[in-house]
């Protein structure tokens, strides 16, 4: 969709775009935005712009935030995205300090495949930005493109991803993949010296109660590239990890210590809550969206209500001695406790929901299964010919995790233990799902920073392909690697990996995924930077796959 060639189906009006996103239409509200609005705590009114998502062909859920003294009524609207800006469809909903004065309402009675643009009222008579947004289509779809994000750290940099795709306005929606905030204090991850000149985090402590994640969602929000992102696009988002805490599972996660920061229980429901309140998201779980009869999206929870613990090499090798013992101790995990088909990522409920959510869109004719989730399914192990190009002055921990990595490669064992590598038997349930249903499957994935692509497989049979993409701001391989060229790492790493058919280890950006009757693509969008604001788009890779074909068209 291109805002100034909108297609029949849409009901944009053929508005300059430059037009739309900076005159009275789309952007002056934003502009105006207070300066206090980079916290948002203590301002009044509409504090952090609009935003929507959940979209279907007749709905689609609108946010806004609006702090005040006690609670407050708020009319919303949905407009015809003409001149004549029509409303279609309006409502009311209460800011109150019980959900930090977020506010969402489900627009109904729309129609299939337009767009709208919608707004929030306050009693007084103030509005808030003008926001836009759409519907998914119904019956035959020509096309659907979405820009596709995951792993935005604040601290590391300015989040230039989101304004390249807002102003490219070449988008049906967005998809968050996860990561859309880091829970860790300043000063950790990035450290001080790391952190981007005017990217500090509020609270500067590790954020642990309700409150401390309400405000860390208030700094996020306030980044005025994100606001414009929700401002003009229906996002799709699930939560990765650092919503919660880093590598979460059901039961805690590597970054919660019980003995200083509570029961793990109340932290994940804090998380949750905060995450529901600021998000333009449902409180369901899992949730499936119905793109005409071109695709069916599957937004998947990989984290927080059936996730296994993670396996960790640090402990399976504790206390090994010769390289001998290790290999032995290797080989018998592999054997067995790593194939154990107990352990869960999504659940019994939620795999039998997508098992016959694949099996009825293939029935009813749709082309494409795509799976809007967080972490890997290709199969990757670490490249052990880099190991000889490690300079001195690597850290000892960064060795460490070297060695093991190096060690379990040369035992058939994955690098990441945190993806679907770590739940063999999980992951081949879902592949074989995919087989039953016939299924022409994508899985996106974000959560590792860097981009990827895969032809993935299970028993000798092509299951589809995943599209893996790099972060908005996190960094890399680089940031681990430094002493070796990304273009070195890449190439070890396909050269490793039969799975994988391309890499790129060291750029920050986002995907345009798009869906067609006969090909879906990636064109992975790589920026030049993220320490300067507003730096641009410095190169693209495309890959594609056909309809049917379940692998990569690498030609």
């Amino acid at each position: 969709m291109s805002l100034t060639a909108p297609p029949e189906s849409a009901c944009l009006p053929a508005l300059d775009r430059r037009t739309l996103l900076k005159s009275g239409v789309l952007g002056a509200g934003l502009a105006a935005t207070p300066a206090i609005a980079q916290t948002g705590r203590s301002s009044q009114g509409f504090t952090h712009g609009v935003a929507s998502g959940e979209p279907g062909r007749d709905r689609v859920l609108l946010w806004t935030r609006f702090a005040a003294a006690q609670d407050t009524p708020l009319t919303w609207q949905v407009l015809e995205a003409d001149s004549n800006r029509r409303v279609m469809a309006e409502g009311e909903v209460r800011a109150s300090p019980d959900n930090d004065y977020c506010c969402k309402a489900w627009a109904t009675g729309l129609e299939p495949g337009r767009w709208y643009y919608f707004r929030f009222v306050a009693p007084d008579g103030t509005m808030s930005d003008l926001g836009r947004t759409r519907t998914l289509p119904a019956g035959r779809a020509a096309s659907w493109k979405m820009a596709v994000f995951s792993c935005s750290n604040i601290g590391f940099g300015w989040f230039n991803a989101y304004a390249h795709a807002a102003e490219a306005g070449d988008f049906d929606c967005a998809l968050h993949l996860g990561d859309y905030f880091y829970e860790y204090p300043a000063g950790n991850y990035p450290s001080a010296e790391q952190t981007a000149t005017g990217r500090n985090v509020l609270p500067q402590s590790e954020t642990v109660s309700l409150a401390d994640y309400r405000n860390r969602f208030a700094i996020y929000r306030s980044d005025r590239d994100l606001q414009r992102l929700h401002q003009l696009y229906p996002m799709i988002a699930g939560w990765d990890d650092h919503e919660s805490t880093n590598d979460s599972w059901e039961g805690g996660a590597q970054n919660h210590q019980p003995e200083t920061e509570g029961s793990w229980s109340v932290r994940k429901a804090a998380s949750m809550r905060a995450y529901r309140e600021w998000m333009p998201v449902s409180d369901e779980p899992w949730a499936e969206y119905q793109v005409g009869d071109l695709a069916t999206l599957y937004r998947l929870e990989t984290r927080l209500t059936a996730r296994a613990e993670q396996f960790d090499y640090t402990s399976i090798l504790k206390g090994s001695g010769s390289p001998e013992e290790t290999v032995a101790r290797l080989e018998a995990f592999r054997d067995g406790t790593y194939l154990d088909p107990a352990r869960e990522v999504l659940g019994t409920r939620q795999q039998a929901w997508l098992a016959e959510g694949l099996k009825r869109s293939r029935r009813e004719g749709t082309i494409w299964q795509v799976l809007v989730q967080q972490v890997l399914m290709g199969k990757v192990s670490s490249a052990t010919s880099l190991n000889d190009r490690l300079s001195v002055g690597v850290p000892d921990y960064v060795l460490e995790r070297i060695r093991n990595s190096a060690f379990a490669s040369e035992a058939g064992l994955p690098l990441n233990m945190d993806a679907w590598d770590g739940y063999p038997a999980a992951r081949a349930r879902v592949f074989e799902a995919a087989l039953d249903a016939d299924a022409n499957l994508i899985s996106l994935a974000g959560d590792t920073h860097n981009a990827w692509a895969f032809d993935l497989g299970h028993g000798g049979q092509k299951v589809g392909v995943e599209f893996g993409g790099h972060s908005v701001t996190s960094p890399g391989f680089e940031g681990y690697l430094p002493q070796i060229a990304p273009e070195d790492i890449a190439r070890a790493m396909v050269e490793r990996n039969s799975e994988l058919q391309f890499m790129d280890s060291s750029q920050r950006g986002y995907m345009a995924v798009e869906l067609t009757p006969g090909s879906a693509s990636s064109e992975y969008r790589f920026l030049s930077s993220v320490k300067q604001k507003g730096a641009g788009m410095v190169g693209t890779k495309r890959i594609s796959t056909l309809a049917g074909a379940r692998r990569l068209d690498m030609a």
